[in-house]
């Protein structure tokens, strides 16, 4: 005969398997404990040293791209307002002139009064709305002596110019306003770039900084060994070229490049006497400089004019390999082009690095090779 199982109470276990009812409760609780985690504050959340760093250095890289794009606005407000004064000065002269026409035509136009020859003629002519508008009627033409038809001829092209001049000055005011505008733009995402930076590093422990540092230095000490591949690869290009040189032509003079050396040992000697002088973002010198200014003003000192600005001066003379970089010549870093070196040889530069750091010598593989964009010899 066949037994029936009894009902078991909710909540009792049957071959180690809970009861619904249990199982509901403990998944329950799972629930509970897993909202409570959640909500908890996570310390992974904070970021990490080298994600730090590389906020940090992107922060100074769109400050400095920031930096040209000023240096740019401020070179071009600067002009445009030497345009503006030198076309306010002329509408001034011109306008001065035209009143001057005026009154020799009122003169003849009182003449003509007191004698009683023309005078409604000359009259209307003073009132008409152009000059021409009455010169279309040949009748006065014929009264008038040949003085006074050479007056009206002056004052309409007197007029007429004046007209346009005053156009162009009004053109170059709304230029101008554009311009101080970008100006004060660059200057404030310059400075929103770099109070960023700082909040970042301000946040970091001292330990943090201390490991942030050993960091840099690893980074340096890679970018040296770079440098010093780069120096041996030039020094075995030179040989060579130096022996087939010699072999082609022993008796060559100087090497045809001599005068470019001489003036880049000028440009050269300069930079070297800026080294520990502090970055300052828009700066040309002589206390302070950024990237951009050191380079112009060493190159000036060699009595080369340079542009201002990185985006003009890596078009500023002729591209080289960077296997073939000398001393002088002017390396460029990022796509953007936003920063700029002077090479020194043996891998090495002068630059003014960024923010918060000095003029000094460095790598040219301080940010990786990646971030060299070209080299350009600027004579």
């Amino acid at each position: 005969m066949a037994s029936h199982a009894r009902p078991r109470p909710a909540g009792t276990r049957v071959a180690g398997i809970r009861t619904p009812a249990l199982a509901t409760a403990a998944l329950t609780s799972v629930a509970l404990l897993s909202q409570t985690a959640t909500a908890a504050p996570s310390t992974d959340d904070k970021p990490s040293l080298e994600e730090v760093e590389k906020k940090v250095d992107d922060l100074y890289r769109q400050a400095e791209s920031a930096t040209e794009k000023y240096n740019s606005a401020k070179e071009k407000t600067a002009t445009q307002r030497k345009e503006v004064d030198t076309l306010l000065d002329d509408v001034a002269q011109r306008t001065q002139k035209l009143n001057e026409a005026r009154e020799e035509l009122g003169s003849f136009a009182a003449a003509q009064y007191r004698t009683g020859a023309s005078a409604p003629d000359t009259a209307t002519f003073l009132l008409a709305d152009t000059p021409q508008d009455y010169f279309d009627q040949t009748q006065l033409m014929g009264r008038m002596t040949d003085r006074q038809k050479g007056a009206v001829d002056d004052y309409i092209s007197a007029q007429s110019a004046t007209m346009k001049k005053r156009q162009e000055a009004t053109k170059s005011l709304e230029t101008l306003t554009d311009s101080q505008a970008d100006l004060k733009t660059a200057k404030a995402t310059v400075q929103r770039k770099l109070s960023a930076a700082r909040e970042l590093l301000s946040q970091l422990t001292a330990e943090e900084k201390a490991r942030l540092a050993a960091i840099e230095k690893k980074k340096q000490e890679e970018a040296a060994r770079k440098a010093a591949e780069l120096a041996q690869q030039q020094k075995a290009a030179e040989q060579t070229a130096a022996t087939e040189q010699e072999a082609s032509a022993p008796d060559s003079s100087a090497p045809a490049d001599s005068s470019y050396a001489t003036k880049a040992d000028k440009a050269l000697a300069f930079a070297r006497a800026q080294v520990g002088k502090p970055y300052v973002w828009g700066a040309t010198g002589p206390d302070s400089y950024d990237c951009s200014g050191l380079t112009q003003a060493a190159w000036n000192a060699a009595g080369i004019t340079l542009p201002r600005t990185t985006y003009d001066q890596v078009n500023f003379g002729t591209t080289v390999s960077l296997a073939n970089a000398q001393p002088g010549d002017l390396v460029f870093f990022y796509d953007d082009v936003s920063h700029v070196g002077l090479y020194i040889g043996n891998g090495m530069m002068i630059h003014a690095p960024k923010p918060g750091a000095y003029v000094r010598e460095e790598s040219i593989y301080y940010d990786g090779e990646s971030a060299i964009h070209s080299v350009v010899r600027p004579a």
